[in-house]
């Protein structure tokens, strides 16, 4: 009989799996954030990337993962838990005055040679962060790719992206109408005098669409993108998601429902000429 694999060949195997695509991929160093693409604290099953190839289950930390070397940055919320965690698994904690602070960065620019290559999946990466990134890393010559997602390849059982329905939230807990929110978003950006306004952020779209979902734990949120203009407002969802009778409701406030992987898509259609809000601490590169 097979012995049972501990948490620590587990994580051996699991950094083995990644380094092989880092390899296969010309990467010198795998920068993994703890996030997703709606910069959630708590994240869906299919994003715990971290998670999954540490070990380390705190909600917040950063993982660094070289051809020989692997560390973890975290703030002193974790430190104990961190260091119980990582026992064994050759993970490195780093620790960090605050969950704010940009070490790994530091560590990366300082570490990662001239002309070598230096991974993130910009789809899970704060835009306002990988702005920070590519300055930092440009300045000493390394290269920043942010066009992978390593753990398609190398998570064989990665979870899939939540299929939880999603519900309306309805009067008297929802004091103010979805009609009336929207209308009250469009004057915001007539003001800012913008044409369009990409959300990502998931207590955002569920407060503005008035709807509610189970996609993350202990959450009543649901995976989505949002696009709106002055005249129409797209929400980007996981297809059957929203029950039938809702997306007619929705279609009555002048709501579209589309696939979650064409909001790429429809901001790749915006016109010339026009303007797109965005907050770029909310929305990833």
């Amino acid at each position: 009989m097979n012995a049972p694999l501990t948490t620590q060949s587990m994580i051996s195997t699991r950094l083995s799996l990644v380094r092989q695509e880092m390899n296969r991929h010309g990467i010198h160093a795998l920068l993994v954030p703890s996030s997703d693409p709606h910069i959630s604290e708590y994240l869906p099953q299919h994003w715990k990337s971290r998670e999954w190839l540490s070990g380390f289950t705190g909600s917040m930390g950063t993982l660094v993962v070289s051809r020989d070397r692997a560390l973890l940055f975290a703030d002193s919320r974790y430190w104990q838990q961190a260091q119980r965690e990582l026992n064994g698994t050759g993970i490195v904690l780093f620790k960090i005055k605050s969950g704010a602070g940009a070490e790994h960065v530091e560590w990366l620019a300082s570490q990662v040679a001239a002309n070598e290559t230096v991974a993130v999946d910009g789809a899970v990466m704060g835009l306002a962060a990988m702005r920070a990134l590519e300055v930092a890393l440009r300045a000493k010559g390394v290269v920043l790719r942010s066009d992978l997602d390593l753990f398609d390849a190398a998570w064989p059982d990665r979870p899939a992206l939540p299929q939880a329905s999603v519900y309306a939230h309805r009067a008297p807990h929802a004091t103010v109408t979805r009609a009336e929110k929207l209308t009250a978003t469009r004057s915001a950006m007539k003001t800012l005098n913008v044409t369009s306004h990409f959300i990502s952020t998931l207590d955002d779209i569920a407060y503005l669409f008035n709807l509610r979902g189970a996609d993350v734990s202990f959450n009543p949120v649901f995976v989505a993108h949002a696009l709106i203009s002055q005249t129409s407002a797209t929400l980007f969802v996981m297809p059957g998601k929203i029950p039938a009778d809702l997306e007619v409701e929705l279609k009555a406030d002048g709501v579209t429902i589309a696939s979650y992987i064409d909001a790429a898509v429809a901001l790749a259609k915006l016109g010339a000429g026009e303007t797109l809000l965005i907050d770029p601490k909310r929305v990833t590169h």
